[in-house]
């Protein structure tokens, strides 16, 4: 009698039940696979696909890689009046009608625990099976029929083939022959005990991350050479991570209907030292509404044992990021943009904070309530975060949030106190907030660049080219300048606090304009109608430019200086501004007077040459023109100073 009729026998069908969950697990990928590559060669022939698709990874995975008639599925077919032609069609509803059985085994024929509904599907979807075998071919409505996921267009041999995972999944905690760690395992071997814990120890690291959320569990057993480990990573049926020990070397097996989460995932197992890589998209059309879902495959390979055993560990502790990670993210981008949101994710996960508590606790609504309660003008109906304090303040004070609310939930504080810190926070990064500074020190940049060319121009021989590729990059920087000044007035207009920065950055405008003008007078003067100028006339022009250049240096320096003074600055920062300010004033009167000399050398060295002496004349006095709209912008920065922070009056 065989050992298993043996033990039926003797009323102990539970001590077959691993053997048989096993056997349908192995089937349930093989299902899914025939499934797949008969849809793939009908959407080739569809599209006009000439080449098949290399299946050879698959198959071998699943020792498959010797059955003959599947190395050649898809050669010679083709369609006809709506029908598909495969030739071995008839050995491929035999294959899935085997692995049906299979599969539903553990399920449907367990005495006194059998599942009445998923028997009466398998045994339709059986005689169903036995049915095609008498078509010539396959009809797109039998192929859709087989294939589709939509459970309001009836029942489907997919759904049944997942809904008979889901089932098996449910019963690994109680078929399971043992318990290590809380993970269930069954026939393994004693080396593989320490693999098992490895793994354990990196899901109880981080599981406490996920709060309560469904997912985690962990099924362990052995098939020939490797060892299997499967995670239940949530509740979709696409996203699947299956990890394999193999001797030196670990594989894993990941597909996500998410590929921002695909490629977050990848890039955490990158930074472990796995090899990634990620397989070209598949399209089943009961995942992701028929769209492309991602499949990946991670390896490592050692020697060492305990490399082995360390990577396992660390690939388990950040399954947990990955868990309600697309919802997260779309939650992150009401407030910053996309990359911003997705570099926020991974931040949170290397500093193992994660961000389910951040969710738990209120997610979007958490930061909504802040923005109304703090700071009743600086947030206004439709206002982005990002758009009042800046991307980087952004990004830090939700990664803060993210932080203060997987601290408070693991101590099991209410949610409540989530919303207060969140307030909090909110209210310190706006007295912080330097977004105003950043637009400062971005048209300060233009002013500063212009300013320099100028400098170069003087003391550059008067080459025509030369004179207007130098304008051509100040039109583009007086330009990028005018944006600056364009994205403040449309804030300002918003927002009333927006004004004074609008009236300083208007200043600026100025400067930027002058000197724009400056450098076209410059390039007429390089014209080969006009003498060149006189070392002396040329001199005297340097000079105002070359203090007008230093006065916008102190400008920048201003700037930076006065993006980090608050309350606690240093009394040597204050200075510094202050002196920075002063400059710009006396940088301001030597121009007065350099101008005067200029005029001068003009008048002796050109009086004889009336276009020249007027061109000259009109340039020495447009770029002292700079200085004069570079103090009244040094004193509105000084106004802006002392109302935003009180530090210096």
């Amino acid at each position: 009698m065989e050992k298993a009729a043996a033990v039926a026998a003797m009323g102990q069908e539970c001590l077959l039940l691993p053997a048989w969950m096993k056997a349908a697990l192995a089937a349930n990928d093989r299902l899914k696979l025939m499934l797949s590559m008969m849809q793939a060669i009908d959407q080739g022939l569809a599209s006009g696909q000439q080449a098949p698709m290399d299946w050879r990874r698959e198959l071998g995975r699943l020792g498959l890689q010797d059955v003959a008639w599947l190395q050649t599925l898809g050669q010679g077919a083709y369609r006809q009046d709506g029908i598909l032609f495969v030739p071995h069609l008839e050995e491929w509803i035999n294959a899935l009608e085997r692995d049906l059985h299979v599969m539903a085994r553990p399920v449907c024929e367990r005495p006194g625990h059998e599942e009445p509904r998923l028997l009466a599907r398998r045994n339709t979807w059986a005689a169903r099976l036995e049915a095609l075998k008498e078509e010539e071919g396959l009809y797109a409505s039998a192929l859709q029929e087989l294939t589709h996921g939509d459970r309001h267009a009836g029942d489907s041999l997919h759904l049944l083939v997942m809904d008979l995972h889901k089932a098996i999944n449910g019963m690994s905690a109680y078929v399971a022959t043992e318990d290590i760690d809380g993970a269930h395992v069954w026939q393994i071997s004693p080396q593989d005990r320490d693999r098992v814990r490895a793994f354990m120890r990196g899901i109880h690291a981080t599981a406490s991350l996920k709060f309560g959320h469904p997912g985690l569990d962990t099924a362990v057993t052995r098939d020939g050479d490797r060892l299997l480990i499967q995670n239940d990573i949530g509740t979709n049926d696409a996203h699947v991570l299956v990890i394999e020990w193999w001797p030196g070397a670990l594989h894993l097996n990941y597909s996500d209907l998410h590929a921002n989460r695909f490629a977050f995932f990848g890039r955490m197992m990158q930074g472990l030292g796995f090899r990634w890589e990620a397989l070209d998209p598949r399209v089943d059309t009961t995942l992701n509404r028929g769209k492309p879902y991602q499949l990946g495959h991670a390896s490592l390979e050692s020697e060492d044992e305990r490399r082995l055993l360390e990577a396992l560990e660390m690939a388990a502790s950040r399954i947990v990021f990955v868990i309600d990670w697309n919802r997260a993210r779309k939650r992150l981008q009401a407030f910053v943009r996309k990359p911003v949101a997705i570099d926020l994710l991974e931040q949170a996960a290397r500093d193992n904070v994660g961000h389910m508590a951040w969710l738990l606790a209120g997610g979007e609504q958490l930061v909504y309530g802040a923005m109304q309660a703090v700071d009743g003008d600086a947030f206004r109906v439709g206002d982005r975060l990002d758009q009042v304090l800046g991307e980087s303040a952004s990004r830090a004070y939700l990664l803060d949030l993210m932080r203060a609310a997987s601290v408070r939930l693991r101590e099991q504080q209410p949610a409540a106190l989530v919303g207060d810190e969140a307030r909090m926070l909110l209210a310190r990064a706006i007295r912080k907030r330097t977004f105003e500074f950043d637009l400062l020190a971005e048209h300060s940049a233009y002013c500063h660049a212009l300013a320099l060319s100028l400098v170069e121009g003087l003391m550059d021989e008067e080459d025509p080219a030369a004179a207007q590729a130098r304008l051509v990059r100040a039109k583009a920087w007086e330009r990028q300048a005018d944006h600056v000044l364009s994205e403040a007035r449309g804030r300002a207009e918003r927002q009333a606090r927006w004004q004074p920065l609008l009236m300083l950055l208007d200043r600026l405008d100025d400067v930027a304009d002058v000197l724009e003008e400056s450098l076209y007078v410059l390039s007429l003067l390089a014209l080969p109608q006009l003498p060149r100028l006189p070392r002396a006339v040329k001199h005297g022009m340097l000079s105002i430019a070359e203090t007008t250049l230093g006065a916008i240096q102190d400008q920048v320096r201003a700037v930076e200086i006065a993006r980090h003074l608050d309350e606690n600055v240093p009394q040597l920062e204050g200075d510094a501004f202050l002196q920075a300010l002063w400059r710009i004033l006396r940088a301001e009167r030597v121009c007065d007077e350099s101008l005067r000399e200029a005029r001068m050398e003009i008048v002796k060295q050109l009086h004889n040459q009336p276009a020249a002496m007027q061109l000259a004349g009109e340039l020495a006095q447009t770029i002292e023109q700079a200085t004069d709209h570079l103090l009244g912008a040094a004193y509105a920065l000084r106004k802006l100073v002392f109302e935003k922070s009180g530090v210096l009056a």
